[in-house]
């Protein structure tokens, strides 16, 4: 799965969110994929656009949440994660911008990223194995560094 898919298959996740509200609901795929690319830090990737895994991955170890980042990594239940710490990790003015481009409330936004980002990092992942094979949640974020070109 290359990132345009992954991308695509979380903006399909945000989209059916429950969490994104009625606006989250009617986002059109294009513009959602485009907004979740430029929040992950992987706008400057080309048309296709990216999602910056190695940093998401980084800012999660650090911010306390290893444990949840383990769980959408390896193959079993992803761990729910909190409104706060969607704004932790990315900081509230990351979060305001990607609403604001996407006609969302804040709340919304975050609801719907609450959804999607554990499925992209799964799908991302898929196998569960590739955590083991790569010295866990650290390896994991120096080799989607070097995937991605960090």
């Amino acid at each position: 799965m290359d990132m345009g898919d992954l991308l695509k298959m979380g903006a399909n996740a945000f989209i059916q969110s429950k969490l994104s509200g009625d606006a989250g609901s009617g986002l059109d795929l294009g513009s959602l994929t485009s907004a979740l690319s430029n929040l992950t830090g992987g706008g400057d990737s080309g048309d296709q656009g990216g999602f910056d895994l190695g940093s998401l991955l980084g800012k999660m170890q650090s911010g306390g949440l290893a444990d949840v980042a383990q769980s959408w990594l390896g193959d079993g239940d992803n761990e729910p994660i909190e409104e706060s710490h969607i704004t932790d990790i990315f900081g509230s003015d990351k979060i305001s911008e990607f609403a604001s481009q996407l006609g969302l409330s804040q709340e919304e936004a975050v609801g719907g990223l609450r959804d999607a980002l554990p499925q992209i990092v799964d799908k991302a992942s898929s196998g569960g194995s590739l955590l083991d094979s790569i010295g866990g949640i650290g390896g994991a974020i120096n080799m989607a560094g070097k995937l991605f070109g960090r």
